[in-house]
Parts: C-alpha cells; sequence; structure tokens
C-alpha cells in the first residue's frame, strides 16, 4: 500500500510539472471559452422577452415569466454552473487515450511494471484538474463577478454547500471511471470512435449542460423520469442544480447517494473490465 501511494504521488508530481509547462497560455483561452455561454445569454434573453411582450399569451407574468421553474437569472446562473460541474467531470481524450495505448500494444507496461494503469490516469487526471483551476481561477472571477447579478438567492447555505462540493468531487470521480470503462471496451473493439461519440451526444444531451433537465418532455413519454435512472445528469445538472436550490431537502440527499453508489458501479466495473480485458490481449514485440 505504501509503494502504491508513493508510485501515484511521483505521478501526480511529474503530471503536475507537465502541464505547468503547457498550459502556460491557458488563462486566455479558458476565458474565450466562455463566448459561447454568452451566446447562450443572449438566446434565453430573446426568449425571455418574446414571452413577456405585451399581447402574447403569456404577458400576464412580465420578466418574472419562468420556464419551467426558471426565471431570466435563474437560467443564465444555471449554465454558469454547468460550466463549473462540467470543468469537473469532463475527460477529454481519457477513452481515446486509453483505446489508443490499447491498439498500439502500449499498455503492456502496465502488465510488466508495477504501475497499475487505473491509478496512473486517476492522478493524471486529478493534477490536470488542479492546474485548471489554478490557472484558470483568473478568467472564472471576472466572469462570475460580472455576472454576479444573476445570482438572486446568493450563496446557499452551509449544508447544501457541503452536497455541492461532494457532488462535484463525486462528478469527477464519475466521468473518470465511466470514461475509463468505455476506453476499456477496446480490449474487445479495437476502434471506439463510434462508440465514444454516441457517449458524447448522449452526455450532451442528458447531463444538462445543453438545458435545465426541466426542459425535458413527459409525452409521449417521462423523458425525464428516464434521465432519472441514468448517470448523466449526475455530470452537470445535479450539482448546478443543487446550487441552485432546484433540487432541495431529501432529494438532494437521495441524489448524492444515487450518485455516490455510480461511482462505485463504473470503480468496480472498470475493475472487471480490466481484468477481462488483459486475458484477452496479446503483445507481441520488445
Amino acid at each position: 500500500m505504501l509503494a502504491d501511494a508513493v508510485t501515484w504521488w511521483t505521478f501526480f508530481k511529474i503530471s503536475i510539472n507537465e502541464r505547468l509547462v503547457y498550459r502556460a497560455d491557458f488563462m486566455l483561452g479558458t476565458l474565450m471559452r466562455f463566448l459561447p455561454t454568452l451566446t447562450q445569454i443572449f438566446l434565453w434573453w430573446a426568449i425571455y422577452d418574446v414571452i413577456s411582450t405585451p399581447g402574447s399569451a403569456d404577458s400576464a407574468e412580465g420578466p418574472d415569466k419562468a420556464i419551467a421553474g426558471y426565471r431570466y437569472g435563474e437560467m443564465v446562473a444555471y449554465y454558469l454552473m454547468v460550466i463549473i460541474s462540467r470543468a469537473f467531470s469532463s475527460m477529454p481524450g481519457l477513452t481515446s487515450g486509453i483505446a489508443q495505448q490499447v491498439r498500439n500494444g502500449e499498455v503492456k507496461k502496465f502488465l510488466i511494471q508495477p504501475v497499475d494503469m487505473q491509478g496512473c490516469l486517476l492522478m493524471q487526471r486529478i493534477a490536470h484538474k488542479l492546474v485548471y483551476y489554478i490557472i484558470a481561477i483568473i478568467p472564472f472571477a471576472i466572469v462570475f463577478y460580472s455576472c454576479g447579478g444573476f445570482f438572486e438567492r446568493g450563496w446557499p447555505p452551509a449544508d447544501v454547500q457541503i452536497v455541492f462540493y461532494c457532488a462535484l468531487i463525486l462528478g469527477f470521480l464519475l466521468g473518470f471511471f465511466l470514461e475509463y470503462c468505455l476506453g476499456l471496451i477496446s480490449f474487445w473493439f479495437l476502434e471506439v470512435t463510434s462508440l465514444t461519440f454516441i457517449y458524447m451526444l448522449m452526455n450532451f444531451l442528458l447531463s444538462g449542460h445543453m438545458f435545465p433537465l426541466e426542459l425535458l418532455p413527459t409525452e409521449p413519454f417521462n423523458a425525464r423520469l428516464i434521465v432519472d435512472f441514468l448517470p448523466f445528469k449526475y455530470l452537470a445538472y445535479f450539482p448546478a442544480a443543487v446550487f441552485l436550490g432546484k433540487v432541495e431537502g431529501p432529494e438532494m440527499y437521495q441524489g448524492l447517494a444515487i450518485l455516490t453508489g455510480w461511482v462505485v458501479f463504473f470503480i468496480a466495473l472498470s475493475r472487471v473490465l480490466w481484468w477481462r480485458g488483459i486475458k484477452r490481449y496479446s503483445g507481441y514485440g520488445g
């Protein structure tokens, strides 16, 4: 156990150094990534402006008209909080990187050396997120300070904040182990590009990244009920909804428990896929 901890710490330090080097210009890039959010803000402003126009069917409620329980300010705040959630749970290149190592035979180094692939990649991703937030803290501060007026409720109570932070950490683990499992499927199918595309599409639509899940239709079938049984909502929607008070009380703790269950499930599944995968794997050469 101590030897494993030392190995992981070594990987972590090396990963920190690597990412500090190539992310020297990342601050400006992070600020530019908020530009698509501005498009969403103007889009929703136009939508709310239309429904509050005199003469429209919903004009009686004025600018405070709520769509699926979200007023305009809450909708903007939701998109900003989703950026936080996605920054924790997104794992760019993880699935394709694992598939490439299996396809090119690089994975054999984890079979002949005392290094665990899962632990190594996990330390690299933790280092990646840590460096990301260290460098991106200034752009985030500028954007959230500028948009502070949209957060009408202010900071939530302490217990809600604790659940929110736990949801972010668990969302990171869920995103990692879910995509790690997808990468391990390459032991059976060397090309997983199509599978990755399908996952990213479902993730984008069902995680709440594109719109709050309250907007999902209930007819001809209850899409929201289906999404509640899937892990995607915990990658973006759940932490944001907790912070904004859209998920409260027992439902909040129930969601955190379900999120924990999904993390445990994918951790166990990742070990099973690894054990079965290396039994199928054949490596040749030096």
